[in-house]
């Protein structure tokens, strides 16, 4: 997903991100999307668009098998 112009979609890494870890993502908000994208790419590579209903069903199932495990 190409951001159009004068549209900012507020991007934030995770709280993860600089801790020298090499898996980090950014999510930012488009209408009626949630968007993810790789830190790396500096913005050039691929943006997965998520409905804001599947982001919450993601983060919750990540949530309950962090606290399973």
């Amino acid at each position: 997903m190409e951001e159009r112009a004068g549209v900012n979609p507020g991007w934030r890494k995770s709280s993860y991100s600089g801790n020298g870890g090499s898996d980090c993502v950014e999510v930012g908000h488009a209408a009626c999307a949630v968007l993810v994208r790789d830190t790396k790419d500096n913005g050039a590579g691929l943006t997965l668009q998520l409905t804001p209903a599947a982001w919450t069903r993601f983060t919750t199932r990540i949530r309950v098998n962090r606290a399973l495990s």
